[in-house]
Order: C-alpha cells, then structure tokens, then sequence
C-alpha cells in the first residue's frame, strides 16, 4: 500500500479536534503557543501504547517547561473496538493520569492526512508547523530500562536548542490502526 502523508521537512496537516476535555484543539492553536509539539497516535487498548503510556507521560513532564507538549490522537475505528469511543477514552486517561491532551479522531482523516499506519506513530512539528522528525519513540517496546535509542527525546532536545534532528524518521513499532 503507497503511503501518502507528510513527509519530513513538509507543514503538518492542521486538525480540528474533540478532546477529552470537551474543548475543541487546533494545531494551529498549539503551534501559536508551544516551541515544539510531538502528535502521536494512540489507543486505548492497544499493547504497544499501553507499554509506553509511562515513557510519553515521562517525555512530557521532561520538555514541557521548555516549551513543548504532547499530544495524543486515537483515530481507531470505533465500530471495530467500542473501547475507543470518547467516554472509555476519558476513562483511559484518568486511569492512566495522561499529562497531556488526549483527542479523537472519528473520522480519521488525521491519521490519513499525516500518514499514519499504525499506534504510536509520532511526529515532531516546529513551531512553524514543520515536522523534523517522523517514527517511533524508541528502540525497544517491551523493556523501558533496556532502550538505546531514545529517538523521540533525542529528536525533541535538538529541535529544542536549534540543532538538527538526526535520524529524523524511523520504522513505526506498534499495532496498525483500525480503519
């Protein structure tokens, strides 16, 4: 299948979004208040995302007194897996403790639009709206304490100070998304 979405160095698709906060979210919005902004696609039950729910909420305490945030975008199918409707969405980040924003994707034209196949799909945007960095978050899915590659850290700290972004993409670890 040819993936069409957003390649590095391209303006991020801006999105208009429900968050579990019943507020509506705009990239635009965030891209006029944060210096860097990682989107990664999420799920509720997904294995893969649970086993890094505590490295993304650890990202965002990091960064975010410099300028940065998360956030986390489901775009799975609902009728696939009724565990990914808005109200078990909240639920999820409250059992979790997510410290950053959670938004659905119903119609998944996000996930399409930046090119998302599967969970855990991330990207990392400027404040012009530009990614520099696509793919996973690290190198090892099962053990935090044994990873090498902090990809997505490593990525966010260079972006940060001005330096370049290197490797800025990497194969996706995770589950495909349900269209």
């Amino acid at each position: 299948m040819e993936q069409i979405g957003t390649p590095v160095g391209s303006y991020a698709p801006d999105f208009e979004l429900p968050g579990i906060d019943k507020h509506v979210h705009h990239l635009s919005r965030y891209l006029e208040k944060w210096r860097g902004i990682g989107v990664i696609f999420i799920s509720n039950n997904c294995p893969y995302v649970l086993s890094y729910v505590d490295r993304l909420k650890k990202i965002q305490s990091q960064f975010h007194d410099q300028n940065f945030t998360l956030i986390g975008i489901n775009s799975d199918k609902i009728s696939c897996s009724q565990e990914n409707c808005l109200e078990n969405m909240k639920k999820f980040a409250r059992d979790k403790q997510l410290n950053f924003p959670y938004l659905w994707d119903s119609t998944q034209e996000v996930a399409q639009s930046f090119g998302a196949q599967k969970t855990l799909s991330s990207f990392l945007i400027d404040q012009l709206g530009i990614v520099f960095y696509k793919g996973c978050i690290d190198d090892n899915s099962q053990q935090p304490a044994a990873v090498k590659q902090p990809y997505l850290q490593r990525a966010i700290a260079a972006l940060l100070v001005g330096e370049e972004v290197s490797p800025q993409s990497t194969e996706v670890i995770g589950s495909e998304i349900e269209w």
